[in-house]
Parts: C-alpha cells; structure tokens; sequence
C-alpha cells in the first residue's frame, strides 16, 4: 500500500485544511465528559500501554492480550482427528459398523475381518478427507485476510509493514484511504487538521452512512510518522465485549491529565477508511477481543435434514436386523435340539465335530442362541448400507463440482462463480421454505442513481415503472373493450384488468407506445454519467430556464448544491473534463451534487466559511458565486432533516432544508404549501417505485432574526451535559418552520441486476422471504417496494415505541407498548373480512429487540408468519442470528439466510444454509458461508434449479440403496430359513464384497449426479416444482416404507422362486440337481439384473453415461465371474469354472432368470402406470408435455399450464402487477360508470328522450 506523502497532503490542501468542529453538531465534535472512575473494577480491567507493546508482559502487570489472527475454521492440527471422527461416528450406521468391525475379528464372523473393518476405515477416511480439504480452504482464506498488511510504528519515526495477524496490543498503525482498519483502534489523528475522519460501517451494521469519528484535542499533533517517536499514552477501558455502538475507557497522556474516550474516538475492525487520506491509531483489541469478531459465532457442525431423517430409516433398519437375527438366532437353537427334532432330518444331525463349535451346542442352547444372533448381526449387515454414505460423499462431492461448473451461475462482471464451500447441504437447496436476507450489498449494489424529481408540482424523468408496462401489456385489449362500453355489458371478466391513474385515452397511449418500443425504460439515463440515470428534454442542456417560474426553479437547484456535507475532488478519470466528483457523508448527497452538476448547478470549493457554486442565472449564463455557509445543522434518524444557513453575495441570508417529506410539510409555512398536493401525489409514485424520496423548502431570514437566533444556538452547542442534544434541537425547530416547499427528489438505491426477477420466482416458488438490515426503517421500506416485497395494497404493519414510551425507557411500558400493537395487528390478520388480505411487516430496531424477549417473542413470531414479508430494521449483528435461530425454532422451515459483510456472518452460521455475496465488502460472510455467489440473482437457479435436482437426486439415491440392500440382505435370511438355519453362507465372500462396491455402485452414483426430472429451463418456467422439496415429496415416510415394502416383495420373489424353481427339477442334461453353488450364483445373478434394470426404471433423464454404469455393470458380474472362476481352486473354491462348465451351459439359468427379473420389477411396474395415469405429479404432467412437444406444437396448451401451476402469492413482481391490474380494472369500471352516469343525467340526453316519447 502506498504511503501517502506530505506531497499528496498539499494537492489536497482544500480539504485538509477544513474544521469540521466549526460546522457541525455531531456528537464527535462534543465537549468531552470527565473522566470515568471504574477502572480497574469488574468489565474495566483492560490496560494498554501505546507504542510500547513488551510493557504488556512485564512485571508487575503480566497482560496475556490475544494476537490478532481471526479463524473461520472448524479443526486445527490437534483437534482434526477427535472431531472430525466425532463427526463421523455421530451417524447411526457408522456406530453399528464400528460394532461389526470389532466382532469381525472373532470366530462369530461368516466373513474375513479385511472384508468388514475395510469398507468401515474407506467410509470415514473417505468422509474425513473431505471435510478437511473443505477445512482446509476456509483456512487459506484465513490466511489470506490475516495476511494484510498496514504499515506499524517500529519506533523513531519509522513505519513499516506489517501482517495483520502480527498486530500487538499498543502498536501504532497508519491507515490509508479504502482500506479496512485490522483490527479496534483508538483514532490519534487523520489528514483533517481537526481529527476528523469518516468511517463506513457497513460491513458492521449495513448502514451505507459515513460516520464522523474524531480524535481528541490532546492527541491532534501526532499527525505525521516522524512525531510518533516521541509518542507515550496509556489507556484504560472496559473490557473486550461484542457492543457495537459503546465504548468506554480513558486515555492518560502524561501523568497529570486523563481524557474521557467515547465511540467518537474508536475505530472498529472490519470497517473501511474513507473520504479521509490516511489516519493514525493505537491497537485497542486485537483478533477474537475485538467487537466485530465477538459479534461473531464459531463455524457450526451442520447436518442435512435428508441425512437427519436418513438416521431413522437406518434405525428402522436395525430394527428389523435385529428382528431377523433374532428368528434366526431361536430357529437356530430350535433345529440344534437333537431331542426334539431327533426323528426329522437325520441326515442333518450334528457330529461330534459340531460339538466343538459353541454357536451349534446342543447342550448350551442359550449360548448358542447368542452367539448365533450375533452372528446374525454381521452376516445380515448388508441391511444397514455402510456404501451408501461413501456414495453419497462422492455424489455430494460431484454435485459440488457441477455446481461450482455451471456456466449460468458465472458472473461475467466479477470474473466469480456461485461456489459450494461444503457439500453437506446440497439437498437442503432444494426445501428451503424461509429466506432472511441482508439489504446493503445483497440486494442492493451499493450505488444510488438520481432518477426523479418533482419542482413546482411538476414531476420530471417520470417515466412509467415496469409494473405499469407490464400490467399494460397483459391488458392491451381488455382496455380497449372497457374503454367506451356504454351498454352496461362487460365484456371481460372482472378479474382480466387493470388501470393507471390517468384518463382512458392515456392508458391506450401510453400502453400503445409501450407496445411499440417507444417508451425505452432500459435506456432512460443511460448518459455515462455514474450516479445520474435521469432524462428530461425539459431540464436537461438548460432548458429549465425557459420556464414560467425560474426563480422557484434556481432555489430547487441551490438546496441541491448547498445543503450537504460534501467535498469536491479532481475527477481523475476524466482528464481534461470540467466536471467533478464529490466525497460526503451519505451516498444520496453525492447523488444530488452529481444531479445539480448536470442541472447547471456546480458545486465547486469549500473554504473554511464559504461555499463556491458555478451555477445558471435567470437569462442562461453561467457565474460562480459565493455562499457564505453560517450554520449547519445535522441530519439525525430523530430530526430526520438537515439544513444549513447561508448568506449570498446580496446579503441575503437563506435557510435551506431537506428531509423527510411529513417533517418537513409539518414546517411549511401558510404561503409555502403551494405545491404540496402535487408533490404529495408525486411522492407516492417514487415511494411505490421503490424510490427514497427527499423534499426541499427553503426560507429567508432577516438579519436581526438571524442574530437573535444565532445566540441562542451559540449557548446551546456550548452546553456539556446529556441536554445538550435536546436543546440543539429545541432551537433548530425556532428556525426551521415557515418553510416555502419547492419539491422534492426521488433516488434509486440501486438493486442488483435481476434482484426483482429472483424475487418473483422465488416467491412462485412458494418461499417466504425476510429483509433483516441495520439501514433505517424508510430506506427499508423503499427498497422493500424496489424488489416487489411490498406492494400499494398491503396492510402494511408498523412495530415502533412510541415517543413518549421511549422517552421513559421503562422495559415493563416498552413491552406493553409493543404487546398491545402485535395483538391489534393479529386480530386484523385473523379477522374473516381480511385475513386473505396480504400483510407485511416493518419493524424498528428498538422495537425488535422488546419483541425479541423471552415473554413476547412468540407472539411476535406467531404475526410475523402469518405476513407475507417481514422487514426488520437497525438490526445489530446479534440480533439477526437470534431471529435466525428463533425462526427456525418457531417454525420448523428450512431457512437460508444470505449477506454481503461481517455483520452477516451470525445470520448465516445460525441458519440451515448460510450464503455469502462475494462483493465488495471483504470476505467475511464468504467465510463463514456454506455457498457464496458474487450477486442474489444467482439464487433463483441454485435453489430453483440445482436444489431441486439435487433434493430429488439425493432422495432417489437413498430410496434405491434401501432398496437394493433389503433385497440382498433379506436373500440371505430366506436361504437360512430354506436351510433350516444351518449356518451356511448362499454367497461366496467375494461376491458379498463385490456387491455394493462393484456391480451395483456406479448406477446409483450416475443417478444422484446426473438424474433430472426436467430440465433447467422447465425447472424456471414451473417453479411450482421446487414445492415437492418443501412439501418432502421425494423423501417423505409414505415413499420410504413403499421402497422398503418393494425390496422386501422383491427379495421374496427372487428367493422363493429360484429355490422352488431349480429344486425340484434336474439342472444338467445328465441330470444333476442344483448344489448351493448353483442356487447361490443364479439368485445373485438375479438379484444383480433386477436391481439394475430397478435403477433403469426409476431414471428419467438418460445419458451415455447412465446407459454404460447400468448394462456396464451386469456385463462386469459376468467378467468377474469368468475370471474368478478362472482361479485356482484353492483360491475360487466352490466357485471354480462355475459359469463356464456348469451354470452356463444350462437353459434352464437363463430362463429362470429372464422369468424372475420380470415377475420382480412388475409391481413397479405396475405402480408407475397406474399413478402416472390417475395420480400424476406435477413433473409427470410436465414430462408427457415435454415428451409430446406440446411446447412446440400446442404453445397455448403449454401456456395454460404454466399459468395453471403458478402458486398466488403477495410477494414478488407478478404480485404487484396482477395487483395493479385489479386496481386500474376497477378505476376503468368506475370511469366507465361515470361517464354512463353522467350522459343518462345530461339535458342533452333528457329532452333526446322526451321528444322520442312524443
């Protein structure tokens, strides 16, 4: 980074040289407090000694301060191996296997114990690999933020670079311009010769306001390196905690003096340096003391409800292992009784061998009992499928990958793609239910346009909004058959149209230029000019001069370039262009200096006193004039206005104001509210475009009310004491009133491409979506309406403290307060007459933290679901991860939250699936977040697309491997019983083994990677399809008992019919019956073709890929068999040349195998035409669509069903524009009945009517 030179300092001597004291009010520029006296008690113990870091370890003191390296990780090098394998064995089956692993090492196991500890020791390993190298990414992005570097004071002057994570307790550092400050300083000084610097929190609280920090008088000087070897302070402050907005403490700077610290002075990590050169701090708390990183949570173990719910069919499958090892353990002692059963089977008495064998004792039955149901245990653990979660590792593993390789998910812009930081969550994408996202940076990108504005009652740049161009569009004939209709007769259903505030023939006009492409929305303001996106030939290139009030007009322009906290700088990126660029405050004064440049009004210089203007006179010429700046009073989220006081070069002195528009129509005076009603009607419009309005007035004072006033504000910014504020403003309101409106501005915050749009499809897609910022309550709102959250016609609640209650800061009156207004509110949503009404809800940051106690958050909670959208304002960072948690607590749903910065971070670790926005506000959220993507628009084809297949392929996959295993498991268990519980193994070891690793393991991972009901285009015109993940179709309990009753039918059919087939009858043309041998190999050759030809049945979309895993597969059972029976027969024992010489050779094999694989799969079969016949799902309607190209041939057909599967909903663009469109019906019928009204009752039309009658 590039030090900033005292060179630089003088190009800038026009800002450097200001004090901002003499101007402002801000709490900063406050006459200190004394000093606090609590040090060294409870939660006032911290210590430090600037620039002299190794005083911290030194007798008698002996201060531990942590270092400032910060980790998102979840293990280290020591606790990897514990957790992790925690982790793991936190799964059921993973238990049970552990289980088998150690018994496989005794006599009772019927295989080798390599063949039972090898599977178990790949599936952790395997698991525990990848949850490493997911570790392992979180930790170089770590290493990349700890890495920064800032330059540190070494001593005597010198700075050099240094590694944030070296950053020690009580070093100086020197912060340049748009870099983030490493950690929490305490400020010393900054470029401003005052102290002064200007702060973005954004990252912190998602406020896009600068705030004012300013250093202490005594610490002023210290405003250059070489100073700093001189420098010795210490301080004495509260202890580490995770308040934001508070700090106390005391700074010592020699042994006589102590100054009072405030927030005004502290410097919290992870916000950004701007509008300010370089500053100058002591390091207060480093790495996980400081604020920002407490506000924090420690990256949490994160299970999918598929895998929880998965944990109970494991369990109903141990049930049933038990179950079966418990018949076979009693038939097993039943059949050893030589007693008993000494006349049946006497060729199947035991010998004296068998004795020796304690699983087969007659004389120890009970022994013998449990030693066969362990037995029972492993030989039947083909039931519990330890290979199905090694599949689901590798198909999560691969789903990631084509997640993070989809094309459509690649922001060109950026360079960045959506990317899946953990593979954990990919099926939860796909039954998300509640979405609480971030404003600032999520929604928004951080830039705002200046779009409209209304002078004189006159709107300019007003342009009709999409809703309306959309509404017209959908309705272009209905208005033309409801514009004249004077029969009476309507020709439309009621419920087809819609209507604008305007008369018929402007509707028609108006929809008609839009038909043609006349009204280019997309290109209004596309001027090149960042931060103006406005185009009336009626303003623009001076032409406002011409018109009839130009002096109303002047004023307008002059609180636009007056009436800020703005600073003009060179516009490096235009060389050679007279215009310039500004550095304020808030980003909305930056908007408007840019307006007025564009308007003719330059805002040029600021001294000290005075303010420079280029700007238009009445008759067209351009002069610079000189605005003497006299008082300034501040913008606060209380007065919610600003105005400054200046005096022109005639002497006149004028106040000039903006602010909210009820504030400031409460202040016009009797002569001043001449527009009012216009400018009203006209704020409403920006407000439903989504637009942040402002209004201006102004007012002439006379020199002797000025002075009068003046005095009285002098003593007022003099007080010390907690009346100081209100005194300021008591004496603000003496001057503020009489106010002479002149219009108002409208401003876009500007959404991110495509954030309307996701919304809509979003909200189609049946998902509720909450905005949780730390912006203020109107800006929320705004954007509320900007991305179709809010619509005109909602009931829009309002949970704000009244006055007089905060006033008091009772907690028992602050709870009844808010109690009263969330049971009114209720019973309206309950109420019959409205509750189909759609309701929102806006909720104020202290009004939030009452409803979020223990007594009242469930009633809050019980409101908030019942609205369509809810909005929560001046949220802290807490606060958004206990509305997480308490959300998803409440409701049950699946939650997603998603945010740009470090205020973020609680909300999405606490979440079900937490995503980061990989702006450019650090990497914070990115972190700590299961995905991240570079913008929200993204999240419609990750959810709406990618969740949904990877839900139904996770789900398909599961029900399959169930499936598969109780129809080889349970094959084993009827043999025993054939056999009369004998003990003897129907498989070969090495068949058991190539199974689930083999023969049956590709299939079902081509499944859960590349299965797609629809594809993804049809997936974003029928979001009505992500509801089956919401509603659990694909993995509900119905679906996994119906699975589980088809592996059962299905094992049952193939073992009853192979025995009582190749029993009875010869095999070989010499006439030998079939041995184990042969029964075993058929079974299993059948079980192999059904359980493939299974998978064949349940895919839909097929590819290369799937048609090779599957027949692949039956041709490897056959090559394997080849080759094993190609062994020696020491090594292939009873299996040796089997196929070749003995099974092969025979029809009868092949019959019996072609006649079971299709007597198997016709109870699927069969399931599958009767419900796509009488009972079909959404995708299957979609799919015999598709599959008959009624896209292409019947598009009508194809429409109707798309606008057939849309779910109603309040949210979203469609929303608002079938909204409108009832609106403007109704307005046309009213006209229309008006108009008929009016001629049946014209004496026109009476004396036509008298003289037919005679």
């Amino acid at each position: 980074m590039p030090t900033q030179s005292s060179t630089n300092n003088n190009n800038n001597n026009n800002k450097v040289r200001l004090k901002w004291s003499n101007l402002y009010t801000f709490s900063c520029f406050r006459p200190p407090h004394p000093p606090v006296n609590d040090f060294g008690q409870p939660g006032f113990t911290r210590v430090v000694f600037c620039n002299d870091y190794s005083k911290h370890k030194t007798k008698p003191y002996n201060y531990k301060y942590s270092g400032n390296d910060v980790t998102t990780t979840k293990y280290n090098v020591i606790t990897f191996l514990p957790k992790s394998l925690f982790e793991q064995f936190r799964r059921v089956a993973n238990l049970y296997f552990l289980l088998v692993a150690v018994l496989s090492v005794t006599s009772l196991a019927p295989f080798t114990p390599l063949s039972l500890i090898a599977p178990l020791v790949f599936v952790v390993g395997i698991s525990m690999l990848r949850e490493g190298v997911e570790d392992w990414h979180r930790f170089v992005q770590d290493r990349e933020v700890n890495s920064r570097t800032v330059k540190v004071h070494i001593g005597n002057g010198t700075f050099v670079d240094r590694q944030w994570k070296l950053l020690r307790v009580g070093d100086v550092v020197k912060v340049i311009k748009n870099n983030y400050f490493p950690c929490d300083l305490l400020l010393l000084s900054s470029s401003y010769d005052d102290g002064v610097c200007y702060v973005e929190t954004m990252n912190l609280d998602g406020e896009t306001n600068l705030k004012v920090k300013r250093c202490l008088e005594c610490t002023l000087p210290f405003d250059e390196e070489h100073k700093f070897g001189d420098f010795n302070a210490v301080v004495r402050c509260e202890d580490p905690n995770s308040s934001l907005y508070t700090f106390v403490g005391n700074l010592e700077f020699d042994e006589l003096n102590s100054y009072s610290l405030s927030p005004s002075q502290f410097l919290l990590r992870d916000s950004k340096l701007q509008n300010t050169d370089y500053v100058y701090g002591v390091v207060v708390f480093t790495g996980k003391d400081t604020k920002a990183v407490r506000n924090s949570m420690e990256s949490p173990s994160k299970r999918s409800r598929v895998e929880r719910k998965m944990d109970h069919v494991i369990y109903v499958l141990f049930f049933m292992l038990l179950l079966i090892s418990l018949i076979a353990s009693v038939g097993s002692v039943m059949f050893t009784d030589v007693k008993d059963h000494d006349h049946w089977w006497w060729y199947l008495q035991l010998n004296s061998v068998s004795y020796k064998d304690a699983s087969f004792n007659p004389d120890k039955r009970i022994v013998s009992g449990v030693l066969q149901f362990l037995r029972g245990l492993i030989l039947y653990g083909y039931l519990i499928p330890i290979s199905l979660y090694v599949s689901i590792e590798v198909v999560k593993f691969l789903q990631a990958m084509l997640i993070n390789n989809d094309l459509h998910l690649f922001d060109e812009m950026s360079g960045k793609s959506v990317e899946a930081r953990t593979s954990n969550l990919n099926e939860e994408l796909g039954q998300v239910e509640m979405i609480l996202s971030d404003k600032t940076g999520t929604l928004t990108c951080n830039q705002m346009e200046f779009r409209k504005c209304s002078i004189e009652g006159v709107s300019y740049g007003g342009d009709v909004n999409e809703i309306v161009r959309a509404a017209s569009q959908r309705m272009n004939i209905d208005i033309n058959s409801y514009r004249y209709n004077l029969d009476g007769d309507e020709s439309t259903p009621r419920d087809s149209i819609e209507m604008v505030e305007m008369s018929s023939d402007q509707v028609v006009e108006l929809k008609n230029s839009i038909l043609d492409g006349e009204h280019d929305m997309k290109n209004v303001g596309v001027t090149g000019i960042k931060g103006f996106n406005f185009r009336d030939k009626r303003l623009m290139n001076r032409m406002w001069v011409h018109g009839s009030n130009v002096w109303d007009m002047m004023m307008f322009f002059k609180v636009m370039c007056l009436c800020h906290t703005g600073i003009p700088i060179e516009n490096d990126e235009q060389e050679g262009s007279y215009k310039l660029k500004y550095e304020a405050e808030s980003p909305e004064e930056v908007t408007f200096l840019i307006a007025a440049q564009e308007f003719g009004f330059q805002f040029c210089k600021r001294t000290q006193s005075s303010m420079f203007v280029k700007e238009i006179d009445s008759s067209g010429l351009e002069v610079e004039r000189e605005y003497k700046l006299l008082n300034l009073l501040e913008f606060s989220s209380s007065r919610k206005r600003m105005s400054v006081i200046v005096r022109n070069e005639a002497g006149q002195i004028f106040l000039l104001c903006k602010g909210a528009d009820n504030i400031i129509f409460d202040r016009l005076g009797d002569g001043g509210r001449t527009y009012q009603h216009a400018t009203s009607m006209h704020l409403a419009n920006y407000a439903e475009d989504g637009l942040r309005t402002m209004v201006f007035a102004y007012k002439q004072i006379e020199d002797s009310e000025y002075e009068e006033w003046n005095s009285s504000f002098s003593k007022a910014k003099a007080v010390i004491g907690p009346e100081r504020d209100e005194l300021l403003e008591n004496v603000s309101e003496i001057i503020e009133k009489d106010l002479v409106l002149l219009g108002a501005v409208a401003v876009d915050d500007k959404l991110q491409d495509g954030v309307a749009e996701c919304i809509d499809k979003l909200a189609q897609a049946g998902l509720k979506i909450w905005l949780l910022t730390g912006d203020k309550k109107e800006t929320a709102v705004n954007i509320g309406f900007a991305c179709s959250l809010l619509r005109h016609d909602m009931h829009l609640f309002h949970l704000s403290l009244s006055r007089d209650v905060e006033s008091k800061n009772q907690l028992k009156a602050m709870k009844d307060d808010i109690l009263n207004q969330i049971e009114a509110s209720y019973h309206v949503t309950t109420n019959e007459k409205t509750k189909d009404d759609p309701f929102a809800l806006v909720v104020d940051g202290k009004a939030l933290e009452v409803a979020l106690t223990n007594d009242i958050q469930d009633k809050f909670l019980q409101l908030a679901v019942n609205c369509a959208s809810v909005i929560c304002c001046r949220v802290s960072p807490k606060q958004k991860a206990l509305i997480t948690r308490l959300v998803k607590k409440y409701t049950g749903k699946m939650t997603l939250a998603i945010g740009d910065g470090a205020n973020d971070v609680g909300m999405i670790q606490e979440a079900d699936i937490g995503i980061g926005i990989s702006g450019m506000e650090g990497m914070q959220a990115v972190m700590a977040s299961d995905f991240s993507m570079p913008q929200f628009r993204f999240l419609e084809r990750l959810l709406i697309v990618q969740g949904h297949w990877c839900y139904e392929r996770i789900s398909k996959m599961i029900l399959y491997f169930v499936y598969k295993n109780i129809v080889f498991g349970l094959s084993l268990f009827y043999y025993e019983m054939y056999s009369r519980f004998s003990g003897d193994v129907l498989y070969d070891g090495w068949y058991m083994v190539m199974f689930n690793l083999f023969l049956t393991s590709l299939p079902v991972i081509s499944l859960g990677v590349l299965e797609q009901d629809v594809s993804s285009d049809i997936c974003l015109q029928f979001p009505v399809l992500y509801q089956q993940g919401q509603k659990g179709i694909f993995f509900s309990w119905k679906r996994i008992i119906g699975w589980m009753g088809n592996g059962i039918l299905t094992s049952l059919v193939i073992s009853i019919l192979n025995v009582y087939i190749l029993s009875p009858s010869a095999f070989r043309k010499d006439g030998k019956v079939v041995d184990i041998a042969h029964l075993g190999l058929t079974t299993y050759t059948t079980i192999v073709w059904t359980i493939n030809c299974q998978i064949a049945l349940i895919i839909t979309h097929f590819t290369w890929v799937q048609h090779i895993f599957i027949w692949g597969s039956i041709f490897s059972w056959y090559i394997f068999l080849l080759f094993y029976g190609a062994l020696p027969p020491e090594y292939s024992n009873r299996e040796h040349k089997l196929l070749v010489e003995a099974v092969g050779p025979a029809p009868m094999h092949w019959l019996v195998v072609l006649l079971v694989v299709i007597i198997s799969l016709l109870p699927y079969f069969i399931y599958m035409v009767i419900q796509r016949l009488f009972y079909p799902m959404d995708d299957h309607v979609i799919q015999e669509m598709k599959y008959r190209r009624k896209d292409v041939v019947d598009d009508e057909m194809w429409l109707r069903e798309k606008q057939s599967s849309r779910k109603p909903t309040h949210i979203g663009f469609s929303a608002r524009v079938d909204a409108k469109i009832l609106y403007i019906k109704d307005q046309l019928h009213k006209k229309r009945m008006f108009i008929i009204k009016s001629i049946t009752n014209s004496p026109i039309r009476r004396s036509i009517t008298i003289e037919n009658r005679d």
